[in-house]
Order: C-alpha cells, then sequence, then structure tokens
C-alpha cells in the first residue's frame, strides 16, 4: 500500500511526476506503480514510486491555472 511507503505521497494528495513534471492526484497503488490523475480529471497514469514526490504547493496551483484558462478557450 502507498501508506506503508514514506517515500510516496498518500491517495487524495497532490504528486509530481519527475519524468516529465506532471501533476496529478494520487489515487492510490496497482501492481507497485503509483496511479496519478491529472488535476482536470481525465486518463490515470502509472508512475514508479522513485519517480513521485509531493508536488509543491506552487504547482498545483500553476497547474490548475493551465486547466481553467485551456477551458476558457474551448467554443
Amino acid at each position: 500500500m502507498i501508506e506503508e511507503d514514506p517515500g510516496v505521497p498518500e491517495a487524495g494528495t497532490y504528486a509530481v511526476d519527475y519524468r516529465d513534471g506532471s501533476v496529478g492526484q494520487v489515487m492510490g497503488c496497482e501492481g507497485g506503480l503509483v496511479q496519478l490523475r491529472p488535476l482536470g480529471g481525465g486518463r490515470e497514469w502509472d508512475c514508479p514510486p522513485e519517480s513521485v514526490g509531493e508536488a509543491p504547493a506552487g504547482d498545483v496551483l500553476r497547474e490548475r491555472v493551465r486547466r481553467l484558462n485551456r477551458e476558457r478557450r474551448l467554443p
């Protein structure tokens, strides 16, 4: 379980995938991989535990603003 690994953020918190800088919400752990979901919803992706860490509040805010800006541009 995620909660047993002190290096992996808890389910429900926000994390950054260090491989590409993507920010997502930790949904759980499956098959030894951490499952992250984009902040605006969408398809989850898997991330190795060693490549995920707690997302700084500024990164979470920046990602939310990007999502809102994208939504406003849609017709």
